[in-house]
């Protein structure tokens, strides 16, 4: 455990404080993910369990009246389904931001190194370009991981949707 925690601090180091802030924001996102996976998979039955139960107890299931509840039904339980993935998506953008942002910050670490050494020496450059390269891989990683977490949310949103307007079927008059 002291040789994970040791390994993360130096790869750290190596990053910079970009780093620390792309992680956290990553850590962040996939909370808020695991979230939204957990609320579809298993909450979210119970929601629409008493949705079409109230629907089916309606004595009136083909006015237009009766087709506005419905509606009001399906956007309100779909509001739900959405919950924190506008969230998601923002830090899914944030994520090769930040990576940009540690990569301009290494550079500047590079300039500056050449700047005091007078030369282009590669050893004295290495800091800087690792400092440039790696915030900049972490930030498109978190991006990738949380593009295909989205897609896979906003999926399940449009299939759930689906499924609950099928649900609640509106009567035929006569």
């Amino acid at each position: 455990m002291i040789a994970f925690l040791e390994a993360i601090r130096d790869f750290t180091e190596t990053g910079g404080q970009v780093l620390l802030v792309i992680g956290l924001l990553i850590f962040i996102m996939w909370l808020l993910i695991l979230e939204r996976a957990m609320y579809l998979l298993i909450w979210h039955k119970n929601f629409k369990k008493q949705a079409v139960a109230s629907w089916k107890a309606r004595q009136d299931r083909s006015s237009w009246f009766a087709a506005q509840i419905r509606q009001k039904t399906i956007s309100g339980l779909t509001i739900r389904l959405q919950g924190s993935i506008p969230i998601i998506q923002a830090l899914v953008a944030l994520c090769p931001l930040l990576g940009l942002m540690g990569t301009v910050t290494g550079m500047i670490e590079v300039f500056d190194v050449m700047a005091i050494s007078g030369s282009g020496n590669a050893r004295s450059m290495a800091s800087g370009v690792s400092k440039a390269t790696i915030p900049t891989m972490a930030g498109m990683v978190g991006a990738l991981s949380g593009v295909f977490a989205s897609t896979w949310l906003n999926r399940m949103v449009k299939t759930e949707r689906t499924h609950l307007e099928d649900a609640l079927i509106i009567d035929r008059k006569g």
